[in-house]
């Protein structure tokens, strides 16, 4: 796609990868744009209870300006299988499943782009020695997560609705918890929105996101989570 024109349309290619937890195997989803055989690989990894056509706009961008983006489901969201266990939701599964990724592609160095749990598992790649993660951006989080924002995100993950009785009440439950994103258009909602639920045969539907990833949030295991381990020992540009 390099040289692609500012105007032209990209088509998303859509698979997965198969990766290993303590339960067995799993899938894990990725949207993938651009040239194939692009050398320049851009790794976007989304937040806590997202999934990665989050990245479609950015992603598109990359593409036409000659970049191989992978826009990776982690494990328990969008099109990627559940954990059996819900305790294996946590930053070495996510890190091993994106290692698992990157093999696939082939390439010895790539580009990490994260927004909040992307970043942190970004942070776990790219100080592993040897890491091929060549530059990093990483936002809405940093080397150090107090015990609050844990809660809160426990909170939220706790009143998440199982079930949605239409899709208006679909996208009115996004553009409420997802204000922080900031102000987007209608077409910015629906997109947000269409990803993030699956209609069911009665037509309501349900949040593509695995209720299990709570259990990492449990009260009890409330505390300031330090990532500095990880983050000093990053040799890519942050």
């Amino acid at each position: 796609m390099s040289g692609s024109g500012a105007g032209e349309t990209i088509t998303p290619r859509q698979d997965s990868v198969l990766s290993l937890s303590r339960q067995g195997f799993h899938r894990v989803a990725y949207t993938e744009w651009g040239d194939p055989a692009s050398a320049k690989v851009v790794f976007c990894v989304h937040g806590l209870t997202r999934q990665g056509r989050d990245f479609d706009p950015l992603a598109m961008a990359l593409a036409r300006r000659g970049y191989r983006v992978f826009c990776p489901d982690l494990v328990g969201r969008g099109r990627s299988d559940w954990l059996r266990d819900p305790d294996d939701y946590a930053l070495p599964q996510y890190a091993t499943d994106m290692t698992v990724l990157l093999a696939r592609t082939g390439v010895k160095s790539v580009n990490w782009i994260g927004t909040s749990l992307g970043a942190l598992v970004g942070m776990v790649v790219a100080s592993q020695s040897a890491s091929p993660v060549r530059r990093m951006v990483v936002n809405d989080i940093g080397p150090f997560v107090p015990h609050t924002a844990l809660h809160r995100l426990g909170l939220n993950l706790r009143a998440m609705p199982k079930r949605l009785a239409n899709y208006e009440a679909a996208e009115a439950y996004f553009r409420d918890v997802l204000a922080p994103f900031g102000e987007l258009d209608d077409a910015g909602w629906r997109l947000l929105t269409e990803h993030s639920i699956r209609r069911q045969e009665d037509g309501s539907y349900r949040m593509l996101c695995d209720p299990g990833i709570a259990r990492a949030f449990r009260p009890a295991l409330f505390y300031n989570v330090s990532m500095w381990r990880h983050w000093d020992a990053i040799e890519a540009p942050v």
